[in-house]
């Protein structure tokens, strides 16, 4: 465990020219006095590591000093495919290798665009998780990212909204999607995809599986995505938006039916524009016209107008009677 420290010591020294003490515990999840010590011992190893005092001060190699210890373990390599997902790497238990690999590439680049690399991951970051949610973090994720990577098959009880089942699961692939994490694996030679936060149990089966040749994650993620969009909006409804519903329907509408809303060339004598959406079940629909508050208004199919009215009326109830203390 210490060589490996040392050897981490070395080339986040290398990759940034300057560090601090706490940066150094930090990043290597010691204490202060741990990093002390470490310093000392490679000092009288011969590693020509200089050090600044005061409330400024740190560590640097002496100029020009490089090391050969620049190459990626396998684990630090896997890692580096998350790189622009860092959070995503914690969750699956990748992101202390993350750092490591990307320290040595660092190390292992020239003075002139190591600089660039830093600005890029200092500049540029990816908030996975939609406005206003938290991502997830499965007590499963590491387990089935192993999985996924080793080819192992996975025993797994899961809550479906049917109800508690269990599978025999071929893990071929992890999305994560506005915050949550998916697992795509295969069950009787066809894909299908589990939410690993509903995961209830799980197991790994000591036996490999040979992944299906032609599988491609990104095209059967996309296809899957826009088959379920569009089996949840089988229905058409037509609505009048005022001027404000309709600078605010990308905010209240899901991407799918903001993209398919079609809008009239022309406005009514009241300023409101027509507008057809595709919409799903009745309750889902009337919640996501009832976001729009008073500036929207319902004109078919009637069930769906029969039940924003009754939604309207329970709420009018509601805020009718005396407020409780």
């Amino acid at each position: 465990m210490r060589a490996s420290r040392l050897i981490s010591i070395l080339t986040i020294l290398q990759a940034r020219g300057f560090v601090t003490a706490p940066e150094l515990a930090d990043e290597c999840a010691v204490n202060l006095r741990t990093i002390y010590r470490d310093i000392d011992a490679m000092s009288e190893a011969g590693i020509p590591i200089y050090s600044e005092r005061g409330s400024g001060g740190g560590y640097r190699l002496l100029d020009g000093y490089r090391t050969q210890l620049n190459g990626l373990s396998a684990k630090e390599a896997e890692a580096l495919f998350m790189s622009g997902l860092a959070g995503a790497a914690t969750d699956m238990g990748l992101g202390s290798v993350m750092m490591a690999a990307q320290n040595k590439l660092l190390s292992a680049m020239p003075a002139s665009l190591r600089e660039g690399a830093q600005q890029m991951r200092s500049r540029f970051h990816l908030d996975a998780p939609a406005w206003f949610g938290q991502s997830e973090q499965p007590a499963h994720l590491p387990k089935v990212a192993d999985a996924v990577w080793e080819q192992k098959r996975i025993q797994i009880r899961y809550q479906s909204w049917k109800g508690v089942k269990e599978r025999v699961v071929e893990p071929l692939g992890l999305v994560m999607k506005s915050g949550s994490w998916y697992l795509v694996g295969q069950v009787d030679d066809t894909p299908r995809t589990y939410r690993i936060s509903r995961m209830l149990e799980l197991s790994v089966i000591d036996e490999r599986f040979e992944r299906p040749a032609p599988f491609d994650l990104a095209a059967y993620w996309r296809k899957s995505t826009e088959r379920l969009e569009q089996d949840m909006h089988r229905n058409v409804a037509t609505v009048r938006l005022s001027p404000r519903g309709v600078k605010f329907r990308e905010h209240f509408l899901s991407p799918y039916v903001f993209s398919e809303m079609q809008l009239a060339n022309e406005l009514d004598k009241d300023g409101w524009c027509r507008a057809t959406m595709p919409v799903g079940s009745l309750m889902m629909a009337c919640a996501e016209i009832l976001r729009f508050g008073e500036d929207a208004e319902v004109l078919e199919p009637p069930e769906l107008v029969s039940k924003v009215r009754e939604h309207v009326e329970k709420m009018a109830m509601n805020y009718s009677k005396p407020a409780s203390k």
